[in-house]
């Protein structure tokens, strides 16, 4: 299933985080997951939020940069081994990933990994075919 991450643009300076957890709780807006990737003039602020759609009117009303991207949530066993062997069988099958991270928590013994990948209707295909179970907005606790 694709879900939508919000990619915020940042500038690297003290305090941007701050300033968006804040204007996110502040609005009710539940974090799933976060990450960031940084270079030495700018920070990608990537989020799977509770809602996306809310989350990312709230931040261009505050004037930030942000896009929305299609990612992919796959749902794994939480033991060792589990991602390794979806990622050897992403390797196997040349599915090219661009990042990925894990979303916050875990239920049941099983955990999220967010991919985002270069031809994401040949992984879903792939995950279907291999017994893997694409994450829904429900298990994510998104809307």
């Amino acid at each position: 299933m694709t879900i939508h991450q919000i990619s915020v643009f940042l500038e690297n300076r003290a305090g941007q985080l701050a300033e968006i957890s804040n204007i996110l709780a502040n609005n009710g807006i539940d974090l799933r997951a976060i990450n960031i990737a940084e270079t030495a003039d700018y920070g990608v602020l990537r989020l799977i939020v509770c809602d996306a759609h809310k989350a990312s009117a709230i931040l261009l009303e505050q004037g930030f940069i942000l896009t929305m991207t299609p990612v992919t949530a796959v749902t794994v066993d939480d033991e060792p081994g589990a991602l390794a062997k979806l990622l050897k069988l992403l390797a196997e099958n040349d599915i090219g990933i661009e990042y990925m991270y894990s979303i916050f928590g875990h239920a049941d013994g099983k955990a999220h990994i967010i991919f985002r990948v270069v031809d994401s209707d040949k992984m879903a295909d792939l995950l279907s075919a291999n017994g893997y179970q694409t994450s829904t907005a429900e298990d994510l606790g998104i809307r």
